[in-house]
């Protein structure tokens, strides 16, 4: 495979990208409110009803699961955000009549599906990060105060930013390329890549719930699963995409 093809592919996607407001929307909107709509609840909740001596350790135990369950949201963000990419990449460009040119060209399709990833998953990415790193300054300047000390960044929000959320972008986008190959309708491919999102849902629901706790241990374990999918899904996308069905059969 010839990375510089894939970058090619990539760059090319790119510059698409930048001409659809929906996509650009999708970038910015989600991890924006997270990041600010979320410790602006915390602030008030804090400030409405200061912590009582006798119960700061108690309050700050419980505020500990609450944020680790927060920060997680920022891999369903990073697991939503790349699929209206990704989706588009292939079935989008299909109804434009602008993938046929790239088809017929003597590019792999390991190097085409690697370009189209790549164009999902950097923005998909940056995205993210940037909403996290907003969601950790106010956060920290909401609690600090009540807490005595800087919450974040702390272990348990370096395995999510720096391991889990990128796996899971990579997870997503591929899951989301996947469909976009075999579907002939943006919408229904967006609609089907949303699935991915369901298994990261349940698992906030559960440390919600207090049936799974946010270690740094068991962030670790989910990633190791996710990069095992990651892995699988690559090869499955390379034997199961289909250029000259894609040429001549879809309408």
């Amino acid at each position: 495979m010839r990375l510089w093809k894939s970058w090619v592919i990539a760059r090319k996607d790119f510059a698409t990208l930048r001409t659809k407001r929906y996509i650009l929307y999708s970038l910015v909107v989600l991890p924006v409110v997270i990041s600010i709509v979320l410790p602006a609840i915390i602030w008030y909740g804090l400030a409405s009803a200061p912590i009582p001596p006798s119960q700061v350790l108690a309050t700050i135990s419980g505020l500990n699961e609450v944020f680790n369950a927060l920060s997680f949201l920022f891999v369903i963000v990073a697991a939503m955000v790349p699929v209206s990419i990704a989706s588009y990449s292939i079935v989008g460009e299909k109804l434009e009549r602008t993938l046929e040119p790239l088809l017929a060209t003597p590019t792999t399709d390991g190097e085409i599906l690697m370009g189209k990833a790549i164009a999902a998953f950097v923005p998909s990415l940056i995205a993210a990060y940037a909403g996290a790193v907003i969601f950790m300054v106010l956060m920290d300047t909401a609690t600090s105060t009540q807490l005595g000390y800087y919450y974040f960044p702390n272990w348990t929000i370096a395995v999510i930013l720096l391991i889990t959320v990128p796996l899971v972008t990579i997870l997503s986008t591929e899951f989301s390329v996947i469909i976009s190959a075999r579907v002939s309708d943006v919408r229904a491919a967006q609609q089907f890549g949303a699935l991915i999102i369901l298994p990261l849902a349940g698992i906030f629901i559960a440390t919600e719930v207090t049936f799974l706790s946010l270690t740094p241990a068991n962030l670790l374990i989910l990633s190791a699963t996710i990069l095992v999918i990651d892995i699988f899904l690559f090869f499955l996308s390379k034997a199961t995409f289909r250029r000259e069905e894609i040429l001549t059969k879809w309408k």
